[in-house]
């Protein structure tokens, strides 16, 4: 582990490894909500429905607490996390399988995935967790770190993509504008899958960046038709209509992982990694790393080892 130093309130602009602790917090927060509103609607039939709302509760106020704490026990930070990291992939995992086993492992029809349980949705507990492992694991000053951020946000994109696609499946696109989250998001996985194949530039970066906005205003956009569906529902109190219309929180996907996918493509852009031709011994062209000035003055890590808190 890095020697840890002390975390002064001036140095969060440049704390990595914060943003994605409080990313973490806030959408475990988030997911109280949607597990509650998402489980009413068959009143939690299943005692095991109310594992990852009481999960998400645990998670919230344990992470957190550590939040506050990881420039002071950073060991308790960086254990306690692991654990919350690897019990909330095994919820995820979990849920997965559940949703499945609602229908889909009956019929095992395309119809049948589309009419059952969101399969993919637990998937949001899997990609906590990896963030909260990641974050422990691998170096945050470092170009591995940022391209672990940027993988699972491209994850995120992904069953966006599918959540899109077989949401509105179900009222087989009535509207045309459903359309709009299945196209933006694949146009979304296009562009921030790239960097995984080649090297990019800052230029590229920032068109990623651009294309990331038009994913913020498509979930607002997704977010205010949903409300405006819930507050046509025929049903008596709000709580009946949000049960009974389209899902509020849903759209509000697109904005979230923009956040996480944001906080990667800064880091990137404060290191410039390109080829440069140095000629070896053996005649071979080596692939050297430069890079800007990073933010805070830190040095490039490499993977492998844990980044203590404040690194």
């Amino acid at each position: 582990m890095t020697g840890a130093r002390t975390f002064q309130a001036s140095d969060w602009l440049h704390d990595h490894q914060l943003w994605i602790e409080i990313f973490v917090v806030f959408n475990f927060g988030g997911l109280v909500a949607d597990i509650f509103l998402a489980h009413s609607q068959n009143h939690f039939h299943r005692p095991s429905e109310y594992i990852p709302l009481y999960f998400s509760i645990a998670a919230t106020v344990t992470l957190a607490a550590l939040v506050a704490l990881r420039s002071r026990a950073p060991a308790a930070w960086r254990d306690v996390g692991h654990l919350v990291g690897w019990l909330s992939v095994a919820v995820g995992l979990l849920g997965v399988v559940l949703h499945l086993d609602s229908r889909f492992f009956y019929e095992r029809t395309i119809r049948s995935l589309t009419y059952a349980a969101p399969f993919a949705a637990p998937l949001a507990y899997t990609g906590l967790g990896l963030l909260l492992i990641a974050n422990r694991m691998v170096d945050a000053r470092s170009r591995e770190w940022a391209m672990w951020m940027l993988l699972l946000a491209l994850g995120g994109f992904a069953g966006n993509f599918i959540f899109s696609l077989t949401d509105h499946a179900q009222n087989a696109f009535f509207n045309p504008i459903e359309w709009l989250p299945v196209a933006t998001s694949a146009f979304a996985i296009g562009f921030l899958v790239v960097p995984f194949f080649v090297e990019v530039a800052r230029p590229y970066l920032k068109l990623c960046a651009a294309v990331l906005a038009v994913q913020a205003a498509v979930g607002m956009l997704g977010f205010g038709l949903h409300v405006t569906s819930v507050a046509r529902q025929p049903a008596a109190g709000w709580f009946e209509k949000i049960l009974s219309g389209a899902p509020p929180m849903a759209p509000l996907l697109f904005p979230n992982l923009v956040v996480l996918a944001a906080i990667a493509l800064w880091t990137l852009s404060r290191i410039t990694v390109r080829l440069k031709p140095d000629t070896t011994d053996c005649g071979s062209v080596r692939l050297q790393a430069d890079r800007d000035p990073v933010i805070g003055g830190a040095n490039i890590g490499t993977t492998g080892r844990t980044s203590g808190p404040g690194s």
